[in-house]
């Protein structure tokens, strides 16, 4: 069974409830009638009713199942806006803009999240990452103990045995553009607690360079073997190594003569990049040679359970972020 069947099987043991903002988008519709099929979600779709409807209706789509909400016309509404005026008020939000900000679909939809309605929110077929994360950075916020937010990207690589049986997390492959040694940990610990939290096995994190243990010098590797440091001393817990190239951290036999002795090396599942540059780019690599399955952006580090999609997603792209998101969910 593939990662993503196993994701929704799990998924059906405990069904939650996920918002879709963007019910005027025909991929949000066309996976809201898989997942429906599929029964390992409730979904509720924010947007005008009839449009929807008319919309699945002329694409054959059945959405009969789905709730759909519009803000214009919801009971929901006015709570809703009072509730994020005095969650902002401190930071100069008024009535009159709250007002306006609650018409939106993702801000309506993260308020539902905090209103426990729901239980998760994936957005950005349509939006941009920062006007995801925005809304749920104001209304949900940080989880307890999370200094940072984070993307990560589950890569699925068929007919390859490095990783978890292919499987591995790629970190931070689409928020942080060029985290300092302490946040590189912090995205660390987090990445460390997803792979395990959604591929059920043991996370082997390796943090990545163009160096392993000192094979060149220079301020890059430097924060690399800096924030290694630090998850051991924040996280002891945390099976982390180096600074490692990627050769070292994935290929055994690589391992035993660049970093001989790491419990790491040579078995990394959970792949820490230095900086966006390196992340995004070795996620569209792996994705486009290895046709490796990819699915994020994720978010970690948010109070509750939050997904980005890339704006070129397809429908059964939707579909198995949606359940990821229900399994974030299930802890």
């Amino acid at each position: 069974m593939s990662f993503i069947e196993e994701i929704k099987q799990r998924a059906k043991s405990d069904i939650k409830t996920i918002v879709l903002p963007e019910a005027n988008d025909i991929r949000t519709l066309v996976a809201t009638d898989k997942i429906l099929k599929e029964g390992f979600a409730n979904i509720i779709l924010i947007g005008d009713e009839e449009e929807v409807l008319n919309l699945a209706k002329t694409n054959n789509l059945d959405i009969e199942k789905a709730k759909i909400i519009n803000p214009k016309t919801a009971d929901d509404y006015e709570n809703f806006v009072n509730s994020f005026y005095e969650l902002r008020k401190e930071k100069g939000m008024t009535i009159e803009k709250a007002k306006e900000l609650m018409f939106d679909p993702v801000y309506f939809g993260m308020m539902m999240v905090k209103k426990e309605k729901a239980d998760g929110l994936v957005s950005g077929a349509a939006h941009s990452t920062a006007d995801t994360l925005r809304p749920a950075l104001q209304i949900l916020k940080t989880a307890p103990g999370t200094k940072l937010v984070s993307a990560f990207f589950v890569m699925c690589v068929p007919d390859c045995e490095y990783g978890e049986n292919g499987t591995f997390v790629f970190a931070d492959s689409g928020l942080n553009a060029n985290p300092n040694a302490d946040e590189l940990s912090e995205i660390a610990i987090s990445s460390s607690k997803s792979f395990e939290q959604l591929v059920g096995k043991k996370a082997q994190v390796a943090m990545l360079s163009y160096s392993t243990y000192g094979s060149a010098k220079s301020e890059l590797v430097d924060k690399v073997v800096e924030a290694t440091k630090l998850v051991k001393e924040k996280a002891p817990s945390i099976c982390v190594d180096g600074e490692l190239q990627l050769d070292s951290a994935i290929v055994p036999e690589i391992a035993k003569s660049k970093a001989p002795g790491s419990t790491v090396a040579g078995k990394a599942n959970t792949l820490i990049f230095p900086d966006l540059n390196t992340g995004n780019i070795s996620y569209k690599l792996v994705q486009r040679l290895a046709k490796a399955e990819a699915y994020g952006p994720l978010c970690q580090g948010i109070a509750r359970p939050v997904n980005d999609l890339s704006r070129g997603c397809s429908a059964d792209d939707i579909a198995g972020v949606v359940a990821i998101t229900c399994v974030q969910a299930l802890s």
